[in-house]
């Protein structure tokens, strides 16, 4: 006859399991959230805090630290993935460029750690096969844009790159003074980019006390 106890041993192992895999999504959504705000630099410390659990735990349920960024930033970058992938379809190149960008530049904004992947700031391999893919279809939309007549002559990838960071950086020291403020500017340089200035209106502009407070956060001056 088997003993009494081996009959709860099943449905121990089971609410172990439960109990684990809870605790690696506590862990992924904390994860998620303060790389969102904070970027890649966050620690497992930080982050098993901010799940409520032991920082032993993170560490049996990752190996390191890119394999919690990876569980992290999977949706996100499926996101990234996504937009690309509409953009590169798009009829006219100066449109799916200004459809990456304008994406692009919002899911950046919305998340640190996506772009520290995205524009390289970190220097980690984590999510190549999508950063290789948006590279890819933003060569290809310039290529055409050029084509088409739509682009300057000169522009290439990297001037994209640069612009993503400055846009994406003065996002951070703008949120709480101007939140969309970030789309005024990107507008001003997706023109710079055309073979012809655009005549869409700009987004509204900053109060002169704004700007002043935007740009002493931006120094890390007192305000």
């Amino acid at each position: 006859m088997p003993r009494p106890v081996a009959a709860h041993e099943p449905a121990s192992r089971g609410a172990l399991r439960r109990d684990a895999e809870r605790n690696r999504d506590r862990i992924v959504r904390a994860a998620r959230e303060l790389f969102a705000e904070r970027g890649l630099a966050v620690g497992f410390n930080e982050v098993a805090h901010h799940a409520g659990v032991g920082v032993g735990t993170v560490y049996r349920r990752f190996a390191d630290k890119e394999e919690l960024m990876h569980a992290a930033l999977a949706e996100p970058l499926g996101e990234l993935a996504e937009v690309a992938q509409r953009a590169g379809q798009a009829e006219r190149a100066w449109d799916g460029l200004e459809l990456l960008l304008e994406s692009i530049t919002g899911l950046l904004v919305d998340n640190l750690g996506l772009r520290d992947v995205a524009l390289g700031g970190g220097g980690w391999r984590l999510g190549r096969p999508t950063v290789e893919l948006v590279a890819e279809v933003m060569k290809h939309l310039l290529d055409r844009a050029r084509a088409e007549g739509d682009l300057r002559d000169g522009v290439v990838g990297d001037d994209v790159t640069m612009i993503l960071w400055l846009v994406t950086d003065l996002a951070q020291h703008s949120v709480q003074v101007h939140p969309s403020l970030y789309r005024r500017y990107l507008q001003v340089m997706l023109d710079g980019l055309r073979a012809s200035p655009g005549r869409t209106p700009l987004v509204e502009r900053p109060a002169e006390q704004q700007t002043l407070t935007i740009c002493r956060r931006w120094a890390g001056a007192p305000l």
